[in-house]
């Protein structure tokens, strides 16, 4: 029925209303979760949430990395442009698209061979981030365990202090209850705590800087300047990636009960300045207390024996442990759409055919823990592959954003003053996407070979 069609009024104004046929497409509802209940505030903490991962602790480093705090802040403001940017625009290509997935909304506004390629990007770059995710729960309960037992020396520690215990214990009895549920409305409760804990070690690394770490001699610092304009290009996708979240973006939109452009940004607004407070203030005292001895882990700055530290790290655990069922959430959709699709063309039994049944999604869930357990505990370093891989992560907020909005101005009624402005922001978010990428996974080979 048309009442229940909800369209896009002048491109990007309000999503209020039915309006006529749309040329190119067909008239499609906008999304829905199967049961929307996802409040505003709920959306809120979700994407605060899923931005505050671990570059928390490496941002210290990347202000000391771009040359100080002027710079470091003139790179953060123009990410946020661009972050902000890309989370509308994925609302807004939702809505015209009626698909309820990122790479759904890729695909259908972009082709099938552009929709393939995002889901293949999907689901590597968020598989590293969840290896990468365990890998850093694993280092906190390594560091936690060593305190608890200082008497045992690091070659001497009981099995049941080792990461090979104690991160599969973690992942049977918290992680894997908590990525079961259908929806990622469920996330809002443990965003909540984990958002919390994020907050505390911000206040932690401000806390330190007025008091001092023990053993620390305050001696003056020559003023940081950047070395050359790439040093500040090579810290771009350390605080710019640092907000990414726009994988989550379009089922956070699906899944809640108001939506309306307007609202979504706002919503994108407020989650990605609280994230960017965040950010600045364990970034610039971080660095203002250790200056160029700051750490790419600015918890590895201070005492190991620290109580106040131990506690932060202990949170920060926490605060991974909330936002893994997350991604977990994001990469298990794309299998689901394949596991649809496959069992579309063999006819397989009905129970079968529906991914987002208890058996098939307890199945994915189960398998994506343990493949991302595995690969954290068995393979060698993955910093410098995951940096290479890190690069996929400019696709989600300049690349698919950009293509997105300029095939939807494409179909939608919009005045030609407003879809030549769209189609060039479009463009420039690919492009800025494109050199990001290319500069990023450069640096990273380099590293690497």
């Amino acid at each position: 029925m048309a009442e229940d069609h909800v369209t896009l009024k002048s491109g990007f104004g309000a999503m209020e209303g039915a309006t006529g046929s749309r040329p190119g497409l067909p008239e499609k509802p906008v999304p829905t979760a199967a049961s929307p209940t996802l409040s505003s505030l709920g959306a809120v903490f979700i994407l605060l949430k899923s931005a505050l991962g671990a570059g928390l602790l490496n941002f210290p480093w990347a202000f000391y990395k771009a040359g100080g705090v002027t710079p470091a802040f003139l790179v953060e403001l123009v990410s946020l442009v661009f972050l902000i940017s890309g989370l509308v625009i994925l609302g807004y290509a939702a809505s015209v698209s009626g698909q309820a997935t990122y790479q759904g909304v890729v695909g259908d506004l972009c082709g099938p061979t552009i929709g393939k390629l995002c889901e293949a990007c999907f689901i590597v770059n968020l598989l590293m981030i969840s290896v990468a995710f365990l890998r850093v729960i694993g280092d906190q309960l390594e560091k936690l365990c060593d305190f608890l037992l200082p008497s045992a020396p690091p070659a001497l520690q009981p099995w049941y202090a080792e990461q090979r215990f104690t991160l599969p214990l973690l992942s049977a009895l918290v992680i894997l209850p908590l990525s079961a549920p259908r929806e990622i409305g469920f996330q809002k409760y443990t965003s909540i705590l984990g958002s919390l804990a994020a907050c505390y070690l911000a206040l932690v690394v401000m806390v330190q800087y007025y008091l001092g770490p023990p053993g620390l001699v305050r001696e003056p610092r020559p003023a940081a300047r950047p070395s050359s304009w790439t040093s500040v290009f090579s810290v771009f996708p350390t605080i710019c990636f640092g907000f990414q979240c726009h994988e989550a973006a379009v089922s956070i939109y699906c899944s809640m009960r108001r939506r309306s452009l307007s609202h979504w940004a706002l919503v994108s607004v407020l989650s990605l300045l609280a994230c960017c407070l965040i950010y600045s203030l364990t970034g610039v005292y971080g660095f203002l207390t250790f200056g160029t001895d700051v750490s790419a882990d600015i918890l590895m700055s201070y005492p190991g024996n620290d109580v106040v530290i131990i506690v932060a790290r202990a949170l920060f655990g926490v605060s991974i442990v909330t936002v893994y069922p997350i991604v977990l959430f994001l990469g298990r959709s794309v299998m689901q759409d394949f596991w649809r699709r496959s069992c579309c063309r063999a006819g397989g039994p009905g129970a079968l055919a529906e991914p987002s049944g208890p058996w098939v999604r307890g199945l994915l869930t189960v398998l994506w823990v343990a493949v991302t357990l595995a690969m954290a505990l068995f393979l060698p370093d993955l910093s410098e592959i995951i940096g290479i891989i890190g690069g996929i992560s400019s696709f989600f907020i300049f690349i698919f954003p950009g293509l997105c909005l300029i095939c939807a101005v494409g179909v939608e009624p919009v005045t030609p003053r407003v879809k030549c402005c769209l189609e060039v922001w479009g463009a420039v978010s690919v492009l800025v996407g494109t050199f990001i990428f290319g500069q990023s996974t450069v640096a990273a080979a380099l590293e690497l070979f």
